[in-house]
């Protein structure tokens, strides 16, 4: 057992916050490719496990759920082409390429109780099945040595995780299948199964064989991931050589709880590695991805060696890294980031580790040194980064993210392509400093935006209900490359963190603090309101909607809160999302408020027109010398996201009428077209731009909302318009 304290997880999250700005290659994403391309008429589709032909200029990768695999063409990586799609006969588990062929393992079970699958290779240039081979049971990882001349496939026989709670054994016992490849030609008859039985401490009588990788000495590296526990075997005769368990960790200072609040101060006793991918580092050394997939997962990563030595454990700092840029998944916690996907490549004279995580969809780079590994960079990928492979030869990266949102019209599956270049990193372009004790000061679903009055480059954000334990406001200094979070200041109600908000609009009060507008939540308890609070997140006033108003409520309620005039004179104008029920189609309220005299009032807004099957709602507004500035959007993303525009309306036409009786309807100009911005980070396009703020010298900030990395890609996208004239 090991304990992992503090220190390496501060170093880590440490390397990030203070990276030099000197020039360096780096990896950007150049593309992004909807697999959906590759098979539009599939219900869904997935890129799980990928990888590239030796030219580099193709990918291959199985697609589990339409039960195929996918072809790219990426001969200009910054421009994917999709190469079509081959149904195979049954549900494709892995892919690894030898010459011009696929080697592909099919899973074709009837059941958890009687697996079955094979080996299917596939001629890349025709797109055609050549030969397959029965492998006997249900087919994991597949991988093959260098040269070429042996292929080894992880039998899993997974087991059912819904029969007494996953718990094992559940037989039949899963193995590794060796096969020869002899001049370009597999032989079937050169077959050999390993029995694994008998090894591990932990049911020894059902090896749950996960991943499998060779070194260049042709040796295998095996995990059995429900049974913690690594095997060695000569991959030319069969024989196993070594094996040992994973070990166990023992974390502190970990967020542990699913409850709307991100507190790194828990601790996490004697917990399994349970490793998932396994890849070497040379023919002593090799890490593995602590996924955990029955009892386990320590949130990291780890090297060891063939005798079972631990020589480096990463511990929770991957999780703080990714509390820093916003992704850490409070709403799936039990494994935190849960590392899954590993790549081990050598560019130039670098050697590189990949460490893909599932939920937090990041993967993070590091750089082996022979020792304690040096963290370089961090990468967004698409939802679920579950396979990746590097093409050192041309320099790229290559993620394959399995998730598909598509039926409930979120993001599908993507590809996603980086190239290593030198230069800066382009994201994170937000990230969080760390706390007193060094914990990071966690963030997510920043979805409002307001510059500090005196101080150019420093703005206040708030996060909406994916914290609804935690509700804060963020001071942002938008001087720093990227944008730094400073400082987290917690909105409390009688010394607790406040219940029951959805902050969504944030303005300064003129004395230090600030107005906030929340989003209501009828069913939920969430009142439509406007809270005041001091510089130190005190609500000092909570202001409800009047009744005449919350007569013809909806969900879709305050977005946005800004503040013309002062004193008795001030006026804070909300802008509601969408119609509610007294609203003629494709209008919208902006409703004003004033603290003076309480008085409430609205004028009329007109949205664009949605395209088919979208809505169109507004998500914020600012004042700003003559004109209130405008954020509206579609709820549509990636090719389908049409509408995603700052609008201005003079101030002067800010008229407001009395409730309930005829609004006037407001003028408005295009000030800016976002889609151009969003489409720059060379990834899918997301859907919720929802934060503008002008700054003390007239330059405007735009902040997109991540929703917490729930069913989302995590990434948010914070950057400068310029001066707002």
């Amino acid at each position: 057992m090991q304990t992992q304290r503090l220190l390496p997880a501060l170093m880590a999250a440490l390397l990030l916050s203070t990276a030099p700005s000197m020039a360096a290659q780096v990896f950007n994403r150049v593309s992004s490719f909807p697999v959906a391309l590759n098979n539009p008429q599939a219900e869904a589709t997935s890129s799980e496990i990928i990888t590239a032909t030796e030219d580099g200029n193709t990918l291959v990768y199985s697609d589990s759920p339409a039960g195929g695999i996918g072809f790219v063409d990426i001969t200009d990586p910054k421009a994917p082409k999709a190469l079509g799609f081959l149904a195979l006969d049954g549900e494709p588990t892995s892919v690894t390429i030898i010459g011009g062929k696929a080697y592909v393992g099919v899973n074709t079970s009837e059941s958890k109780v009687n697996p079955s699958g094979k080996l299917a290779v596939v001629d890349i240039a025709t797109q055609k099945v050549d030969t397959s081979v029965d492998l006997g049971g249900q087919p994991d990882s597949t991988a093959h040595n260098e040269a070429g001349t042996l292929v080894a496939i992880a039998i899993e026989n997974e087991r059912d995780e819904e029969l007494n709670d996953g718990a094992i054994p559940q037989l039949p016992a899963g193995y590794v299948v060796i096969l020869s490849v002899k001049d370009g030609v597999l032989d079937p008859a050169s077959l050999k199964k390993v029995d694994l039985t008998g090894l591990a401490a932990i049911a020894p009588e059902d090896p749950e064989v996960e991943f499998v990788d060779f070194n260049a000495n042709d040796e295998i590296a095996v995990t059995l991931q429900e049974n913690n526990h690594i095997v060695i075997i000569d991959g030319k005769t069969g024989i196993v050589t070594a094996n040992f368990p994973a070990g166990t960790v023992s974390l502190e200072n970990v967020d542990t709880k699913k409850d709307g609040a991100l507190k790194f101060t828990g601790k996490m006793e004697d917990v399994a590695r349970e490793p998932d991918a396994i890849h070497w580092l040379d023919n002593d050394r090799f890490a593995i991805a602590n996924e955990g997939d029955w009892k386990g997962g320590t949130r990291g990563w780890t090297i060891m060696n063939k005798a079972g030595d631990v020589l480096f454990e990463s511990g929770p700092s991957m999780e703080y890294i990714a509390a820093q840029m916003g992704h850490y998944p409070d709403a799936r916690n039990k494994k935190g980031v849960e590392p899954e996907g590993l790549e081990v490549a050598k560019f130039g004279d670098d050697t590189l580790i990949f460490v893909a995580q599932e939920r937090s969809s990041l993967v993070a780079v590091y750089k082996d040194t022979g020792a304690e590994p040096e963290y370089l960079q961090t990468l967004p990928s698409g939802i679920g980064p579950e396979g990746s492979v590097a093409i050192p030869s041309r320099n790229l990266f290559v993620t394959a993210n399995e998730t598909d949102l598509r039926a409930d019209g979120l993001a599908g599956s993507h590809v996603m392509i980086y190239e290593r270049a030198e230069g800066e990193a382009n994201y994170p372009q937000i990230i969080s400093d760390l706390d007193e004790e060094g914990r990071p000061l966690g963030w997510a679903a920043l979805g409002a935006l307001v510059g500090d009055a005196e101080k150019p480059g420093i703005l206040y954000a708030a996060s909406d209900s994916v914290l609804s334990a935690q509700p804060s406001i963020y001071t942002i200094d938008a001087t720093a490359k990227p944008a730094r979070i400073t400082k987290k200041t917690v909105v409390t109600r009688n010394g607790d963190p406040a219940q029951k908000l959805d902050i969504e609009g944030i303005t300064l009060d003129g004395k230090g603090g600030f107005w906030l507008a929340s989003e209501g939540y009828t069913e939920k308890l969430v009142p439509h309101a406007l809270y005041h609070v001091d510089a130190d997140g005190k609500i000092i006033e909570e202001v409800a909607f009047p009744a005449e108003l919350l007569a013809n409520e909806v969900r879709f309620g305050s977005e946005g809160i800004t503040a013309v005039g002062e004193g008795d004179d001030l006026t804070l104008w909300i802008a509601i999302q969408r119609e509610w029920k007294d609203d003629p189609k494709g209008q919208v309220k902006l409703l004003a408020y004033k603290p003076a005299s309480k008085e409430w009032g609205a004028v009329r807004y007109q949205f664009d027109t949605p395209a088919e099957g979208a809505w169109v709602g507004l998500s914020e507004i600012t004042a700003h010398g003559d004109y209130a500035y405008i954020i509206e959007r579609d709820n549509q993303l990636a090719d389908k996201a049409q509408l995603k525009k700052l609008f201005r309306v003079k101030l002067a036409d800010l008229q407001p009428a009395k409730l309930g009786g005829e609004l006037p309807v407001v003028a408005k100009e295009e000030f800016r077209d976002f889609i151009p911005d969003l489409k720059a980070n060379n990834g899918y396009v997301v859907d919720k731009v929802e934060g503008f703020g002008i700054d003390a010298n007239g330059v405007g900030y735009v902040v997109t909302d991540n929703d917490g990395v729930a069913d989302s890609s995590g990434e948010t996208f914070f950057w400068s318009i310029g001066e707002v004239k």
